[in-house]
C-alpha cells in the first residue's frame, strides 16, 4: 500500500490549486492528486469549445504545474474511502493511505427526472467531461435546430456559441429574464437585447412541459402549449454537488447536498477537507446557504484549504462566497458581485442604489470605445457596499473584480467615492467621470441617478 501525507480527490480548479498550495506551504509533505479523467477542462471555457475555440483540446488544463510543484498525479477513480483506517481504494484495485484528505470532486449537471422525454436520444447536458463533450460536439455537426433549457451563464454562453456556428438556437427560461439569479432586471434585459440581436430566439417566463419524440428528440413543448421543433435539446438547469463518495464515507452533507465545512474548509472529520463545487457555501452578505458554484470561488477555497492542512490560522479562513460573476455576449461584458438589489430587499436589507453610465476610454471618440454602466447596492444603515453590477467592454471583467474586492473588504460607499484611481485614455474612463466613482457619488450626494 502506498502512503502519502496528503491526497486530493479530483483535479479541476479546486483540486489542482489545493494540491499545489498544500505542497507550497508544506514542502516536506508528500502530495498525491487522483482524478478519473486524463484531461480536465478549464470549467468556464467549456461553452466556447462549441464555437470560438473549435476544439476541447484548446481548453485543457495542463498538468505541468503539478509536476513543477512536486505533486504526484494518478489517473484513476476513487471508489471507497475508509476514514477510520485512512485508506482509499480505486477502481483499478490500488489502495492508498493518507494523513490528510481533500475532497474536490466537483459537481454534475442536474438532470430533471420529472421532465418527460429527458431520457430521449439527443438530449444532452454540459458536464466537465471532455470525452462526452467531444461526442456531442460531433453530433451537433449534423443538427440544425437546438433548444437550450435554462438561461444561466452556461445556457446563455452555449446558446451564443452554437448560434455563432450557424445553428438555429432557442433558449428557454422559466424566469422573466435570462441570467435572472445574478442580475437585476434592468441589467438582464440589456443582455437579452444583445443575445436576440445576435440571432438567438428567447422564450422567457415560461416553463418546459415535456420533450417529445419517437425514441429521439423531435420537439420541446412549453407549458403555454407552444411547440418548438428540435434536433437536439441541451439541459442547462444547474449543477449538483458530486458528493456520493463523501456521503458513503459518512461525511455530513447540508440540505443542498454539499459537504459541510467550517471556515477552514474542514469537514466533521478534522483530517478531511472539502473544496469547490462539492463543498457547502455560505453567502458573504446574507450568510445563508447558497448553491453558487464558481471556479474562482473554488480556487479561493482551495488556497485556504492548502494553507490550513496542518496549521490553522485565523487569518486564513474562508468568509463566504462573494459570488463574483462575469460573462460576455459578443463584445459586451457583464459582471455581478455580492447580492442583487432584489435579493438584498428579499433578505431584509434596506438599500440605497447608485447608477452611472459612461465610457471605457477617454475621450469617447477613441476607436473601440464601449459604454460602461455601473450599479451599486449599498446597505442604508451602515453604508457598506453589498452588491454591484456592471456592463462594459472587455474591461467589465476586471471592473467587477475591483467591486468584488470592495464588497469583500466591507468598504463603505464614501470610501469607494474617495478611492484613488489610475486612468489612461486607451485603458479606462476619465478620472473626472469614472463610472464606479460617479455611481458612488449618486449615493453619497443622495441625488437622482440614471436608471
Amino acid at each position: 500500500m502506498k502512503k502519502f501525507d496528503v491526497i486530493v480527490i479530483g483535479g479541476s480548479a479546486a483540486g489542482l490549486v489545493s494540491a499545489m498550495t498544500g505542497k507550497a506551504h508544506y514542502p516536506d509533505k508528500s502530495v498525491l492528486l487522483i482524478r478519473k479523467e486524463k484531461d480536465a477542462l478549464v470549467p468556464c471555457g467549456i461553452p466556447y469549445i462549441f464555437g470560438t475555440l473549435d476544439s476541447s483540446d484548446k481548453d485543457v488544463i495542463p498538468l505541468g504545474g503539478l509536476k513543477k510543484a512536486g505533486v504526484e498525479f494518478k489517473q484513476d477513480e476513487v471508489v471507497d474511502v475508509n476514514r477510520e483506517e485512512k485508506v482509499l481504494k480505486t477502481a483499478s484495485g490500488e489502495e492508498f493511505q493518507y494523513d490528510k484528505l481533500v475532497f474536490a470532486t466537483g459537481s454534475t449537471p442536474y438532470k430533471p427526472t420529472w421532465l418527460k422525454g429527458s431520457d430521449l436520444e439527443n438530449v444532452f447536458s454540459i458536464p466537465k467531461d471532455k470525452i462526452y463533450l467531444d461526442a456531442i460536439k460531433e453530433k451537433f455537426n449534423s443538427m440544425k435546430k437546438i433548444v437550450v433549457i435554462g438561461a444561466g451563464f452556461i445556457g446563455v454562453e452555449v446558446s451564443d456559441e452554437l448560434n455563432k456556428i450557424g445553428k438555429n438556437v432557442t433558449l428557454v427560461e422559466v424566469l422573466p429574464t435570462i441570467l435572472g439569479r445574478a442580475f437585476d432586471v434592468e441589467i438582464a434585459e440589456r443582455a437579452q437585447e444583445i443575445l436576440v440581436k445576435r440571432g438567438v430566439s428567447l422564450k422567457t417566463g415560461v416553463a418546459v412541459k415535456e420533450i417529445v419524440g419517437d425514441g429521439k428528440v423531435e420537439a420541446v413543448v412549453l407549458e403555454n402549449g407552444e411547440r418548438i421543433e428540435a434536433d437536439a435539446v441541451v439541459l442547462s438547469m444547474g449543477y449538483r454537488p458530486n458528493t456520493k463518495l463523501a456521503a458513503d464515507s459518512g461525511l455530513e452533507l447540508n440540505k443542498l447536498g454539499a459537504i459541510r465545512v467550517d471556515s477552514y474548509l474542514r469537514t466533521d472529520d478534522k483530517d478531511v477537507l472539502a473544496v469547490g463545487d462539492c463543498a457547502a457555501k455560505v453567502d458573504f452578505i446574507t450568510r445563508k446557504s447558497t448553491p453558487i458554484m464558481l471556479a474562482s470561488t473554488a480556487a479561493a477555497e482551495a488556497r485556504m484549504a492548502g494553507m490550513n492542512l496542518y496549521n490553522l490560522s485565523i487569518v486564513r479562513t474562508f468568509i463566504g462566497t462573494v459570488a463574483i460573476f462575469s460573462t460576455a455576449i459578443g463584445e459586451i461584458g457583464f459582471g455581478a458581485a455580492g447580492v442583487t438589489e432584489e435579493e438584498a430587499k428579499r433578505s431584509g436589507f434596506e438599500v440605497m442604489v447608485g447608477r452611472n453610465e459612461g465610457v471605457d476610454k477617454h475621450p469617447g471618440t477613441l476607436p473601440g470605445t464601449k459604454k460602461q454602466f455601473v450599479k451599486l447596492i449599498v446597505a442604508k444603515d451602515s453604508e457598506i457596499i453589498i452588491g454591484a453590477e456592471v456592463i462594459g467592454g472587455e474591461s467589465a471583467g476586471e471592473l467587477i473584480n475591483v467591486l468584488g474586492l470592495a464588497i469583500q473588504n466591507r468598504m463603505t460607499v464614501t470610501e469607494l467615492y474617495t478611492t484613488q484611481i489610475g486612468t489612461h485614455p486607451l485603458l479606462s474612463s476619465a478620472p473626472t467621470k469614472y463610472p464606479i466613482i460617479k455611481a458612488a457619488e449618486c449615493i453619497v450626494l443622495r441625488k437622482g441617478c440614471k436608471k
